[in-house]
């Protein structure tokens, strides 16, 4: 009986020996696996975009239903245009009027125009000469009074407008020989900047009549219909945008410092096993999402948890906004 326990007791010894071992190697493995890799969940993250016209008018055209892809610069949908045509089209008007009077400015007077004010002078001077004889005629008249005092306070008179009219017209054509002033082609300048500008905002008054989608995406929805008043900055779509694809995912404080921006890790989802994505780690919050306390005891300081942004690789069709994912980051030490 003694040997026979004795047998026992050996039996059983090595088979918790080996039971041990078992289970020291189970846990250091298990240590050595979480080592090398870092297991979180996450969900997909798809931008969305609420696109609409910059401009108010009526929808004349629409031209995507809900669930089409578009691309880049895709027409989507286009505003009645008449008015900001009618616009546009004056506003070109004023530019021309606007650079043909600071041409005229700069060009100064025609020669036509200069012999003409010369005309003006000679006809002038001509009749200041015509009333200075009258008026001399009225004076001896008066003296030896053949003739009224009216008479001669007409003469007078006129004399004294004809040398008016001469000295304007004289001063009207050294201003034609100067030019215009310095001021008035800065002025002139002025103007055309003023009506180019005008010209410019009415181009994209009008350009923004037409809605084109801002990047590669598919229509989710589609708010308005054909015939309705839209305000400027009003949703017509909303779009999903195809790129880029991100994952948010949540990290603990104790694996915090084992991740960095740049790593690479791998993608899953339960409705493709077989499927692998890859992306890489763009974002990490400097801030804890969730706090349970305003002062945390050491145990509590391993629940706060950091959201980490994904960017997923070539992300295909399949992922959708809020899908769950399966994040895999293989562990640099």
């Amino acid at each position: 009986m003694a040997g026979c326990s004795k047998r026992y007791f050996l039996g059983g010894g090595l088979i918790l020996i080996a039971a041990v071992t078992v289970l020291i190697f189970f846990f250091v493995e298990k240590k050595t696996v979480e080592k090398k890799e870092l297991v979180l969940y996450g969900n997909v993250d798809i931008r969305q975009v609420d696109v609409g016209f910059r401009v108010g008018g009526r929808i004349e055209k629409l031209h995507v239903e809900e669930g089409v892809r578009v691309k880049q610069g895709a027409l989507l949908a286009e505003l009645d245009s008449v008015s900001y045509r009618a616009a546009y089209e004056k506003a070109k008007g004023g530019v021309q009027k606007a650079e043909a009077n600071l041409l005229k400015l700069k060009n100064g007077s025609r020669p036509e125009e200069i012999q003409r004010g010369e005309a003006v002078v000679a006809a002038a001077r001509a009749a200041k000469v015509f009333r200075n004889l009258e008026y001399l005629r009225a004076e001896k008249l008066i003296q030896s009074d053949a003739v009224a005092r009216k008479v001669f306070d007409d003469a007078s008179a006129k004399q004294d407008e004809a040398d008016a009219a001469l000295n304007l017209a004289q001063a009207n054509l050294r201003l034609l020989k100067l030019g215009p002033r310095e001021e008035e082609i800065l002025a002139g300048r002025a103007e055309v900047a003023v009506a180019r500008a005008s010209l410019e905002s009415a181009k994209h008054d009008l350009e923004d009549t037409v809605l084109r989608a801002p990047s590669d995406a598919i229509v989710q929805t589609r708010i308005r219909e054909v015939g309705s008043i839209v305000t400027p900055g009003s949703s017509v779509f909303t779009l999903s945008l195809v790129s880029p694809v991100w994952v948010r995912a949540y990290v603990n404080e104790k694996n915090l410092g084992r991740i960095r921006p740049g790593m690479p890790v791998g993608i899953s989802n339960d409705s493709e096993p077989g499927k692998r994505y890859h992306g890489t780690i763009g974002f990490i919050s400097p801030v804890a999402e969730f706090t349970p306390k305003s002062v945390e005891t050491a145990t509590l300081r391993t629940d706060l948890v950091y959201r980490l942004r994904i960017v997923v690789e070539n992300p295909g069709d399949f992922l959708r906004q809020g899908m769950p994912v399966t994040i895999r980051i293989k562990l640099e030490n």
